[in-house]
């Protein structure tokens, strides 16, 4: 080995070339320390902080189903799916020809019937008074001829001028005469009286019954004509021109988009609480996840078993639901039914 090899490699194991030791700054300490515990502190949070619970619920509006209560053949419908209408408005119309002759014959029967009150309240006809009475006459010169009759034959009968059964005759015939004067004097008192206070009543009742007749079938007709009830939009429909319908059977069916609710299902361990006019917000993805205040106007009397889970591992209990419906405090135009809504209900109760 050469006198001028160094003994030790340059720059690494020659102390007079090393390097002077570092030192940690305390600075730098803090900061790892402050690094460390800001971790573990977020990351404890995060393990403990209660999860959110969130309930969906669906947005719903009044629905009106209308169904024929005359039968007959769509004649008219000047309405489509998906029109706006108003009260009052025309949507239908039913022929039933039939129906309407019924009508003209219960019109018909009601004027009979004013004819017939009317002869009651004008009682007997003067002519037929006189006719009475003239009868009664004639009864009374019958009667008297026959008494006439009777007492000569009974004179002769006693002389022996006359046979028992000429006597017999005599007596028939007075008897008759007799009975036909009181039958037309009778006649000639109901002639003067006029009509009864009962056959007044029974021809009034025969035009009542006719008035019913046609209110009744007036309103059958009335129904041929199907309006709106309410200012709705037509969802469905279920008749085309020419088609029969029946009674029962729906037409269509209106969705009135100016009452607009939320529907919740709820189990019956987050109603507790809960009343009518309570507030809290929900989010609307179709409207850009934007929030909105809600008001409760009712909760469902019964609960039901749709949604139900198990409170214990066994299933001894379940928890059944609620249907509470909320209504936006402020309007929202652009909210339809069918559309999906959430709520976080912890952070909202």
């Amino acid at each position: 080995m050469s006198d001028r090899t160094p003994p030790f490699p340059p720059g690494r194991d020659d102390p007079a070339l090393a390097a002077p030791p570092l030192r940690a700054s305390p600075a730098a300490a803090v900061i790892v320390a402050v690094t460390v515990a800001a971790i573990v502190g977020s990351s404890l949070w995060y393990l403990t902080r209660p999860q959110p619970l969130l309930v969906q619920g669906e947005a719903d509006a009044t629905r009106i189903d209308i169904a024929a209560r005359v039968d007959g053949r769509v004649g008219q419908r000047p309405v489509s799916r998906g029109d706006d209408v108003a009260a009052g408005q025309v949507l239908l119309a039913i022929d039933n020809p039939q129906l309407l002759t019924k009508l003209r014959e219960a019109e018909a029967a009601k004027a009979v019937a004013l004819a017939d009150l009317a002869r009651v309240q004008a009682g007997t006809r003067a002519e037929t008074v006189a006719a009475r009475k003239a009868a009664v006459a004639a009864a009374e010169a019958g009667a008297t001829l026959a008494r006439q009759t009777y007492d000569r034959t009974r004179q002769l009968t006693g002389r022996d001028f006359a046979s028992v059964q000429k006597l017999d005759e005599a007596t028939a015939a007075l008897d008759v005469a007799q009975r036909s004067l009181e039958q037309a004097r009778l006649a000639y008192a109901e002639a003067v009286a006029g009509f009864t206070a009962e056959e007044r009543g029974v021809s009034e009742a025969g035009v009542a019954k006719a008035e019913a007749a046609i209110a009744t079938l007036k309103a059958q007709v009335a129904e041929m004509t199907v309006r709106a009830p309410a200012a709705a939009q037509v969802y469905q429909i279920g008749s085309e021109p020419g088609e029969y319908v029946s009674p029962g059977v729906p037409l269509l069916s209106l969705v009135d988009l100016a009452d607009v609710w939320l529907r919740f299902d709820l189990r019956e361990d987050l109603v507790k609480g809960l009343k009518p006019g309570d507030r809290f917000q929900a989010r609307i993805p179709a409207l850009r996840d934007g929030a909105v205040t809600v008001e409760i106007r009712s909760i469902a009397t019964r609960g039901e078993y749709a949604g139900w889970r198990a409170t214990r591992a066994t299933g001894d209990f379940d928890l059944r639901t609620f249907e509470v419906r909320a209504y936006p405090v402020e309007r929202i135009p652009d909210l339809r039914p069918g559309m999906s809504v959430y709520t976080d209900w912890m952070a909202s109760r």
